[in-house]
């Protein structure tokens, strides 16, 4: 379940709502045909909300199947906030809120490849900075601060690691090195 971002899709949706079902004062939902395929089945939903300027829309897509449009919207509604603080740090971390691509298709690589990206961060902490002094750093720091160390890896000729350089300089190089190592044994 997610909500979409385009107000100008939003408009275009809600071009094509045959009828509105009230969902509370001031608010109405519709369903509509999903504008694009998305690779599996979704519904689409569309919200019309009177504001002081007029009426504002917004749509949602979700792949659950819940009996009415109200009960997906209550369903958005009681969302935790999780998701929101996880997009948040990789927003600021991987720098998503900068890049933008002009073509729908290019777009959806650039989110494939931060979600890889995503990943990998999530993959690197998890086996090399859980039990570590960056045990508390979160995207933004772990790419900004410890990715960006100058230095470089040293395999012998079976592709095995020998050794872990960083510029010394650097005031955690000793605590990254020993977690560089530790990533790289692991995998």
């Amino acid at each position: 379940m997610a909500k979409g971002m385009n107000h100008r899709r939003a408009e275009a949706l809600a071009r094509q709502v045959p009828r509105w079902d009230t969902y509370r004062e001031g608010v109405w939902l519709a369903e509509v045909s999903p504008p694009t395929d998305y690779g599996r089945p979704v519904r689409v939903f569309v919200k019309k909300r009177l504001t002081e300027d007029g009426y504002r829309h917004s749509y949602y897509v979700s792949t659950l199947s819940l009996p009415s449009k109200g009960r997906f919207m209550a369903c958005y509604e009681a969302r935790g906030g999780a998701e929101i603080e996880q997009f948040r740090n990789d927003k600021s971390g991987l720098g998503l809120e900068a890049r933008r691509k002009r073509s729908f298709l290019g777009q959806k690589g650039y989110i494939l490849l931060t979600d890889l990206a995503h990943n990998l961060l999530a993959d690197f902490y998890y086996h090399a900075l859980r039990d570590s002094p960056f045990v508390d750093y979160g995207p933004k720091r772990i790419v900004r601060d410890l990715l960006a160390t100058p230095g470089r890896l040293i395999f012998d000729g079976r592709g095995q690691l020998i050794r872990v350089e960083l510029l010394s300089l650097k005031h955690f190089a000793k605590d990254l090195a020993i977690c560089l190592e530790r990533y790289c044994s692991s995998h």
